[in-house]
């Protein structure tokens, strides 16, 4: 038997015409075979049709029948064929397949829609008879021949659902074209017409390629169908001529033993079945060029794959394996290798002899180094590594229930990654590493047996935020549970927080009650941690604990404190050695704390609100005590003068000493009833009660007004909004608000991505303050989200955060052209009525406005398609907005691909979209997400509930629950809606009827 040479392989190359949608197709190239879908048809000129077809011009009448659900098909027939007369003596050009309502359907030239057909379960079988033929459904355009099916050697049938019946029709019919049969392609969703096709398949022994896979077809609910096929039967082997072998999506668990028979098979495509492991035998087809295993169970690979010398490419990503044969290195062939997406903690040096080795994806394993080997090899342009713990330390195995504690021992370590949530920690403890740079340190025998526990973030909400005067927030609230257990010693809570101006760094508590402020040390993390390899470490504030509970990290103005006895004390600030109070004796008769904070103002700030280019102030000191009453003695202040001012120099008419009163929010200044005595650089004074005291500098008389005017700037922060919409998406909005010096830098980072307005004007706000966005004008948002209400977007400030939300939002109404709307920026939190002439005009009170940005939103796209929300479901069963779907895409990882195929998306269209959007990866994730949602658009109900199924499998129960959390909130808000409007007590009646 003559083996099919390389040219042969390249004939079975079939592309679509060019008006074709493609769904993939099967393509051979100079670098190999790329498989992909595609719905085909081919056509002839007249000069190849059959001579007897052209020479005979024949009457056809049609016979109508009636299938089992009622509907009208019809066969059609010649006049001159008699009805027992035998089919294989017929020229195939005269069979007709497929007519409906009367109409005669046969197979000939042109391009055939092949959208979702199906064929018909009441014709199946093969006879003799023109009545027993299959009819297609649906039916085909008039004059298409049953040429248009099996066109010179090759036959296409997996275009239509259930098309594999008609093989064994087409064998009884046609036999001398069926045994020439080279290129053939079937579908394997349908059992009964699985088993009768294979009963045919070893018949057509002169087969070069053959394709029998599922997922061709989808279901009701838009579910793909999966292919059936579990084996094959040993005549397979008879097919000795294959060179291309295609199963993929379907449910073999062991490489059936006939394929090994094949001599020159040149590839084998077995993606997404259940294969747990390969025989020894695969080193006999050496012939193979090309071998695809994505999506399978398979733990190893035989030590016989060093055989196939002549494999170019080689497949296993999204398996289990945890280890490769050292034997690969004998593929010298190999151009090739992907491995991605399995469990490999090392990698065999025999990789580096793989000389003709130019593509190697090692992504998303568990490799912590690479062979140095692989350096030296001469043709490699891509090796892709990403989401690999590189050079991080291994992560210590599970420890059994009794495990002995070595004191000399080093504490092990546990690295967490961002969709791991909970983790064990035993009696010899464990140093854990959080995702973003956090460390919990528990030491040995903290807890008597190993103990689950859990970790989160939460957003910067105030029900999980207490700031008092001057506090600024760096940090969002860890919360660590279970929440009240107490451990046997101390566990060290190190939280990661941002760069801040000069002051107090601190971590507060809140155990479900109150707050409370522990004792805190900074430091830099670990140089070990996973979050920042090769990176400097991140800044922490540490505490030690006894239970776990609510924990943030705030900036205060520094805080000292001491105890005061009757014989006396001296307290310095931290902040400056210059700042002192000295307590004489018995100027208390009783021991009381005394506590002293010290609060830095802007020399600028000073000059731009008092227009004094000589003006300055020196540190606010307040001064508290417990408990409140008067000292016996004088007590002596001595605090920096104001900066440019000296003893020698200042004029103390312009020197004020101001006193505050923390209540009422007011400044008396008390120059005159005080003793105010000025050394070189410093100002000393006595007082008898603590308060707050300000030392001024200024040519200005009346004082009070200015310093007023500045104790509230010192809590103010000058901001400016951003509102930015996506290049490739403008319905994609992102709005953030953030301080003025930043606002620049922002937005020329965001440029590559987005574009839109400049910012906003300067505004003013405070730590902690909410404030909302409204979009107005023909643009609005509905995001069902906890933080959206009424088309009004909340948020609340901190200013060493981000304070950034991406929304999508639509028009109001269906319009054609540009809407040109507007989103404006109001202070408080989200009202809940307005009257209806200011909701009109905006969507806030005006006296509340800070600023309005333009906002520009195609109407329609280039086909007349609206612009607006892609929801999900429906409200009684579960719902999902666009902007749901944008916010989980914000939080999912590299796992996207694995949530893909769990959600049905074929892999041809995951590749597709991963090199459309190659250069961004949130990109990849919302094409992947939207592709998906539209397709099930009109789908019914049970998408929500498919989208957690899907991520739960892919190893993302947070996300589950997070969408499980919206669905909740959206079905108790369609509730409500109904016992509003007093429709609820109708629908429990019609339910119950």
């Amino acid at each position: 038997m003559e083996k099919p040479n390389e040219n042969e392989v390249r004939r079975w190359t079939i592309t679509a015409d060019e008006e074709g949608e493609e769904e993939g197709h099967l393509e051979r190239s100079v670098e190999g075979f790329v498989n992909k879908r595609e719905m085909m048809a081919w056509s002839h000129t007249e000069d190849e049709k059959p001579a007897m077809m052209v020479a005979e011009e024949e009457k056809v009448h049609s016979k109508t029948s009636t299938d089992f659900n009622g509907e009208q098909f019809s066969f059609a027939s010649t006049t001159k064929v008699e009805p027992k007369m035998n089919f294989s003596e017929i020229p195939l050009s005269r069979l007709t397949i497929g007519a409906e309502n009367g109409g005669v359907h046969s197979f000939s030239s042109g391009l055939v829609d092949t959208w979702a057909p199906s064929i018909s379960d009441s014709l199946l079988g093969s006879s003799s008879s023109s009545s027993s033929l299959p009819s297609l459904s649906p039916p085909l355009p008039p004059s298409v021949e049953l040429d248009g099916v099996l066109v010179e050697d090759r036959l296409v049938l997996d275009v239509y659902r259930g098309g594999a019946e008609v093989l064994p029709v087409l064998w009884g019919c046609v036999q001398e074209r069926m045994r020439d049969l080279q290129y053939l392609r079937l579908g394997s969703e349908e059992k009964g017409a699985l088993e009768r096709a294979l009963d045919v398949l070893h018949r057509l022994t002169q087969l070069r390629s053959l394709t029998f896979r599922g997922h061709l077809f989808h279901d009701a609910r838009g579910d793909p169908l999966p292919g059936l096929l579990t084996s094959l039967p040993p005549s397979f082997s008879s097919l000795s001529l294959l060179v291309h072998l295609d199963l993929s999506f379907n449910r073999l668990s062991t490489l059936p033993l006939c394929i090994l028979s094949l001599p020159h098979l040149l590839e084998l495509l077995l993606c997404h079945n259940e294969l747990t492991s390969l025989p020894e035998g695969l080193g006999t087809l050496v012939s193979l060029q090309r071998v695809n295993l994505l999506g399978n169970r398979l733990v190893d690979l035989p030590r016989s794959v060093g055989l196939l010398c002549r494999l170019e490419e080689l497949d296993v990503s999204f398996n289990l394996l945890e280890a490769l044969p050292d034997e690969l290195g004998q593929l010298e062939s190999l151009q090739k290798l992907e491995v991605s997406n399995n469990r490999l903690r090392v990698l065999p040096e025999s990789l580096g002899s793989l000389h003709s080795l130019r593509h190697l994806v090692i992504e998303s394993n568990e490799l912590r180094s690479i062979p140095e080997s692989l350096q030296s090899l001469p043709l490699l342009v891509n090796l892709d590594v990403r989401n690999n713990p590189l050079g991080r330390p291994p992560t210590p195995p599970p420890l059994a229930p009794v495990t002995p504690i070595l004191e000399d021992c080093e504490i092990p370590e546990l690295h967490l990654r961002f969709d791991e949530h909970s983790f064990s920690v035993s009696p010899a403890g464990c140093h854990v590493f959080l995702p973003g740079g956090a460390e919990l340190l528990f030491p040995r025998r903290c807890v008597s047996a190993i103990t689950q526990l859990k970790w989160g973030e939460r957003r910067p909400d105030r029900k999980w935020v207490w700031l008092e005067e001057h506090d600024v927030l760096l940090s969002r609230p860890l919360e660590l549970r279970p929440h009240g257990a107490t451990f046997q010693k101390p566990v060290e809570v190190c939280i990661p927080y941002r760069k801040t101006r000069k002051g107090d760094i601190t971590v507060r508590k809140f155990d479900g009650r109150s707050w409370m402020t522990l004792s805190t040390q900074t430091r830099r993390g670990s140089e070990r941690h996973s979050c920042r390899p090769g990176g400097r470490p991140a800044r922490l504030a540490c505490c030690s604990v006894p239970q776990f509970s609510w924990f943030v990290v705030i900036s205060r103005p520094f805080l000292d404190s001491c105890s005061v006895s009757p014989v006396g004390a001296l307290l310095v600030s931290q902040f400056d050695p210059g700042i002192k109070l000295t307590f004489p004796p018995e100027c208390t008769t009783e021991t009381r704390t005394v506590t002293l904070q010290v609060l830095q103002v802007a020399l600028s700030e000073v000059h731009d609100l008092t227009g004094d280019p000589q003006a300055s102030a020196s540190p606010l000191l307040c001064l508290t005590q417990t408990p409140s009453m008067h000292f016996l003695q004088p007590i002596t202040v001595q605090i920096p003068l104001p900066p440019g001012v000296t003893g020698h120099m200042v004029d103390m008419s312009r020197l004020h000493l101001m006193h505050g009163d923390p209540a009422a929010h007011t400044w008396t200044d008390i120059t005159s009833q005080v003793s105010l005595h000025v050394t070189h650089i410093y100002a000393i004074f006595s007082i008898t009660h603590f308060s707050w005291y300000w030392l001024w500098y200024t040519t200005h008389r009346c004082v009070s007004g200015v310093v007023r005017k500045m104790y509230h700037r010192l809590k103010q922060f000058r901001v400016r909004f951003l509102v930015q919409q996506r290049k490739t998406d403008p319905a994609q909005v992102l709005l953030q608000c953030l301080p003025a010096d930043k606002a620049e830098s922002r937005l020329l980072s965001l440029s590559e991505q987005y574009e839109g307005p400049q910012p906003s004007e300067l505004c003013i706000l405070l730590e902690g303050e909410q404030f909302f966005a409204g979009f107005e004008r023909g643009i609005d948002v509905n995001a069902d989200r906890p933080d959206c209400r009424d088309g009004r977007l909340s948020f609340t400030f901190y200013s060493h955060l981000k304070n950034i939300k991406e929304v999508h939002v639509s028009p109001t109404a269906s319009q054609q052209g540009t809407v040109r709307g507007q989103v404006s920026f109001y202070r408080g939190e989200v009202p809940s009525d307005l009257p209806e002439e200011i909701a009109r005009k905006r969507k806030g009170h005006d006296n509340q406005w800070m600023a309005t940005l333009p906002l520009r939103l195609p109407g329609s796209d280039s086909e007349g398609n609206i612009y607006g929300e892609l929801n999900l479901g429906d409200p009684e069963s579960g719902y999902l907005t666009q902007t749901n779907l944008l916010s989980i895409s914000l939080r999912i990882n590299q796992e996207w691909q694995n949530i893909g195929i769990n959600l049905g998306i074929n892999y041809d269209q995951l590749q597709r979209i991963r090199n459309d959007h190659r250069d961004n990866f949130g990109d990849q994730v919302l094409a992947m997400l939207f592709h998906w949602a539209r397709g099930q658009q009109g789908a019914g109900p049970g998408a929500v509930q498919r989208l957690m199924k899907a991520l739960a499998e892919s190893g993302r129960q947070d996300l589950a629950d997070e969408v499980d959390d919206i669905v909740t909130l959206g079905k108790r808000k369609y509730e409500e809606s109904l016992r509003r409007v007093g429709l609820e007590t109708a629908v429990t009646d019609t339910q119950s009827s």
